[in-house]
């Protein structure tokens, strides 16, 4: 697993990718937090707290962790190297795991320079410090398990094609149907409880942790939807295999 994992890495960073990915997060949400007008606009809203950055960061999550990992097993099937790869004496969840957890650490890599965003409204607040850091540390692990969820799916989306555009589609639909969809379902009264409903997509319980608040519940829902979509994918492999 470790192995297929360094090779991934090093794909990643050996070319523009990589690279470019970090580059894409770190600008896209430096131009809506502090130079954009508009309701992301940090020092617009007049508050020393990240949930402008919190609110903004899954959709341009929901586009660019498809972007990462669409060329996962798309690429090896158009290229012809996936037969070769599962031949290797390594387990198939093992090879599923290796690609999961390389696309995975890319991204965390993008998140970590974010942390800076925390020092700089730390001198901005009145007084100085003046922050809540239950609810900033409740959010970034919130962003960790939805980062989690969307790689899975994004792994699993590659793994059913040899096409990484058609790749990168179904994973933005399957990510934005997760995490907006149910809540958006709720809108229509369509299935009576509409908590319950609500419950099911991935914003409420991401909205829950950015409260600072890390229940259990909340915890093994992401688990559960990173496992199933990984899941997915090894049983997408088996088939493709045959």
């Amino acid at each position: 697993m470790f192995a297929i994992l360094k090779k991934e890495i090093n794909s990643f960073f050996a070319s523009p990718i990589g690279y470019l990915v970090i580059a894409v997060f770190l600008l896209l949400n430096g131009l809506f937090l502090w130079l954009f007008k508009g309701e992301f606009n940090i020092l617009d809203n007049g508050f020393a707290d990240l949930s402008s950055f919190f609110l903004l960061a899954p959709w341009i999550l929901i586009f660019l962790v498809p972007a990462v990992t669409m060329r996962s097993f798309a690429d090896e099937k158009k290229q012809g190297t996936l037969e070769l790869l599962l031949t290797k004496p390594i387990s198939l969840f093992k090879i599923v795991l290796g690609k999961y957890f390389a696309a995975l650490l890319l991204i965390i890599i993008a998140i970590i320079p974010t942390l800076l965003y925390v020092f700089t409204i730390s001198k901005l607040g009145m007084p100085e410090g003046n922050l809540d850091l239950g609810s900033i540390l409740g959010s970034y692990f919130g962003l960790l398990f939805l980062i989690a969820a969307y790689t899975a799916i994004g792994i699993f989306s590659s793994s059913v094609t040899d096409n990484q555009i058609v790749a990168f589609i179904v994973a933005v639909f399957i990510c934005f149907f997760l995490y907006f969809g149910f809540e958006g379902l709720t809108n229509y009264n369509l299935f009576g409880d509409s908590l319950y409903i609500e419950r099911l997509g991935m914003a409420s319980h991401f909205n829950s942790m950015s409260r600072g608040v890390l229940d259990t519940r909340d915890i093994v829902y992401f688990l559960s939807v990173t496992t199933l979509f990984i899941v997915f994918t090894k049983v997408m492999l088996k088939r493709a295999s045959k």
